[in-house]
């Protein structure tokens, strides 16, 4: 399985200037604006990390996922990430590298804030072929960035201000979210059990 962004962030997408702010960094000076790169590279590392860590796309955009073979059954199909606005299409790769889209009257998402489902309308999703695999593609996220839930914004902030205050050192590098950011993702942790 490979999960792969269709349609990467643009630095518009990031809210530097509320960052700024939330650092309580300096304006007014005729260097206001200095530090954006490194602030978005912070928000762009704690939103990963975040997202990551919760299976939960904060900032909407688009993804194709490669499956080899469907997950248990072919009665459907959990996607990897949430939440998913829409999938607009399935298409199966044969073993040699011929494409064929799959008619999307065939399927259907199933909406989900944890684990969103495609499901066949009759009883089964197409085979994926010998040596071949399916490519999902889908829209995820919660939306732009003031549609994405508080607590996970405050989380973002929370973990890119961390990373910011502990860029030059290594020492304190323990590879482990402080507790705060933590705490705020926990809700958001989807707990799977089994294989589906």
């Amino acid at each position: 399985m490979k999960l792969t962004e269709t349609t990467p962030l643009v630095t518009a997408d990031f809210p530097v200037a509320e960052f700024s702010e939330f650092m309580r960094l300096g304006s007014g000076f005729t260097d206001d604006g200095g530090q954006d790169v490194l602030l978005e590279s912070m928000l762009r590392a704690a939103m990963g990390a975040i997202e990551m860590r919760t299976g939960k796309i904060l900032i909407a955009r688009g993804f194709n996922w490669q499956v080899y073979v469907w997950r248990r059954d072919r009665s459907a199909q959990v996607l990897p990430v949430a939440p998913v606005n829409a999938v607009s299409q399935i298409v199966l790769i044969d073993g040699v590298g011929v494409s064929t889209p799959v008619d999307s009257a065939t399927y259907r998402l199933e909406f989900d804030g944890a684990r969103p489902r495609v499901m066949p309308m009759g009883s089964t999703l197409p085979e994926v072929p010998s040596n071949g695999s399916a490519v999902i593609s889908f829209d995820a996220g919660f939306g732009i960035w003031l549609d994405v839930p508080a607590d996970l914004r405050q989380a973002v902030f929370l973990l890119a201000a961390n990373y910011y205050e502990n860029r030059n050192d290594l020492v304190k590098a323990t590879g482990q979210m402080p507790f705060g950011v933590l705490a705020l993702l926990e809700p958001y942790r989807d707990l799977r059990l089994g294989a589906a």
